[in-house]
């Protein structure tokens, strides 16, 4: 009998991505102006959105999926490379660390991200895990002669170890439940065998709440995020503060809302407590910190919780609301990170906030702007971190969860302290000493595009929102 070929087709934008990071690679023996790989990384990624549109489909007998849902978590996959690169190019010759290999990893871990949001089978899902793990341990090492970035390093590599190894005990429990790692089927087996309450399934659904709980930072496998994003170069570290955690959530809906849609009830007594723990760790911790990426840190767990909200609210208002919410993230998170960068010179780390003191008498512009990513990651109206807060807790609120969208809120009030203080530092004291930035026209148009879909997509959302509730038609 003849094989059949499978259709391409669904899986061509991975296809050429890998192919594009691979030439990269090896242009890294031939070119020596390392911004040029960076310019030809974001040519890359570029090409790959442009084909996302003619690629809809599943192949490969249902394992990969391209649809409307996997294209949107692709599209803040790939503004995340863009804004990535751009908040880079200086960033890293100021470190030392200026390598070709640096954006090819990138490119791999985003290749693996692409893969978890497509994923129809949980073999694809560890596949496209372990691609996206294994680029962002190097990179989170990357300043090899920096000990607290090899000890990120080791740590995000050691408890991602635990995740997989979690990932992979539900995935076997769960194929030895139901004889299939297929999404939909094991969905279907489910349903028609009335596994509701089962203790095998019950173990499994906690195995893979921890597994995804570990790549979104969520309380109490959080203990990885603030060490990891002290210590990671800071551009890396806004790299993994938005991607990997948007993957996580990709697959967290795809997984229990397709595979473990009719047992919703048993997983979403898991993920109310993990999601109230989230939102208290984040913004207690915080309170204390220092550091601003620490700080930056606890905040991600945070917003962690918040998302959350959306996936327990199992609704298609809920799930497109996850998704407006990390659209808005990727924005104001990777515009904080963007600031700070600015901040880091030869001598200078600015990663401190007493490094902030004064900054609005000194350096006004950059001032302004860490004022609208704050105010957007607190929550004020008239920012796009607003309008994601507000769809996600209205959904909770829909979905009948209307006392833990009050501990949200609360949580939320208690995060303007340590976010407004930044902004407080910034215009109500005294610089202590000139503060020399540094600027490029990359890291200035990575500002322009986040501040500018900050403030425009927190006053007009309705487009954002309109399109994930398309891509979510059907699904």
């Amino acid at each position: 009998m003849q094989p059949v070929m499978p259709d391409l087709g669904p899986v061509f934008p991975e296809t050429v991505l890998t192919v594009l990071a691979l030439v990269l690679l090896l242009a890294d023996l031939v070119i020596k102006r390392k911004e040029t790989i960076g310019l030809l990384s974001i040519i890359s990624v570029t090409a790959v959105a442009y084909l996302l549109a003619g690629s809809l489909g599943t192949t490969f007998g249902g394992m990969f999926i391209s649809d409307g849902y996997s294209i949107f978590f692709k599209l803040i996959f790939i503004l995340n490379v863009i804004l990535t690169v751009l908040i880079s190019v200086k960033y890293i010759q100021i470190e030392k660390i200026d390598y070709g290999e640096y954006y090819s990893l990138i490119l791999f871990a985003t290749l693996g991200m692409m893969l978890m949001a497509s994923a129809g089978d949980l073999i694809i899902l560890y596949l496209g895990l372990e691609l996206m793990a294994l680029s962002t341990y190097v990179l989170a090492g990357f300043m090899r002669r920096d000990v607290k970035s090899n000890e990120a390093a080791m740590k995000y590599f050691l408890l991602g170890a635990f995740a997989s190894a979690f990932l992979l005990y539900g995935t076997s429990l769960i194929y030895g439940l139901t004889g299939t790692t297929d999404l939909k089927a094991i969905s279907s087996y489910i349903a028609g065998h009335g596994l509701a309450g089962n203790p095998v399934l019950m173990l499994s659904l906690i195995m893979f709440a921890v597994a995804f709980s570990f790549k979104i930072a969520a309380a109490p496998f959080h203990m990885w995020a603030p060490d990891v994003y002290e210590g990671a170069p800071t551009s890396i570290t806004a790299f993994m503060s938005v991607g990997p955690k948007a993957a996580g959530f990709a697959v967290l809906g795809r997984v229990f809302l397709t595979a473990f849609g009719s047992v919703r009830t048993e997983w979403v007594l898991i993920l109310i407590p993990v999601a109230i723990l989230t939102m208290g760790v984040g913004n207690i911790v915080a309170l204390s910190q220092t550091n601003i990426k620490r700080m930056l840190a606890y905040s991600s767990i945070a917003h962690a919780g918040y998302a959350l909200l959306g996936i327990i609210s199992g609704t298609a208002d809920g799930l497109s609301s996850v998704m407006l919410y990390m659209f808005a993230y990727a924005f104001m998170n990777m515009g904080a990170f963007a600031v700070i960068i600015m901040l880091r010179s030869e001598g200078f780390r600015g990663d401190n906030i007493n490094d902030y003191e004064g900054l609005a008498k000194t350096h006004p512009v950059p001032a302004v702007l860490m004022t609208i990513f704050m105010f957007s990651l607190t929550g004020i109206p008239t920012t796009v971190g607003f309008m994601g807060k507000f769809y996600v807790f209205m959904s909770a609120v829909e979905a009948g969860y209307m006392w833990v969208v009050i501990i949200a809120v609360i949580f939320s009030a208690i995060s303007a302290y340590f976010y407004l203080r930044i902004i407080m530092y910034m215009w109500m004291r005294e610089p202590k000493e000139a503060v020399e930035l540094t600027t490029s026209p990359a890291i200035g148009l990575a500002l322009l595009i986040t501040a500018t879909a900050v403030i425009g997509f927190g006053i007009l959302p309705s487009s954002i929102l309109t399109f994930a509730r398309l891509a979510i038609t059907g699904f």
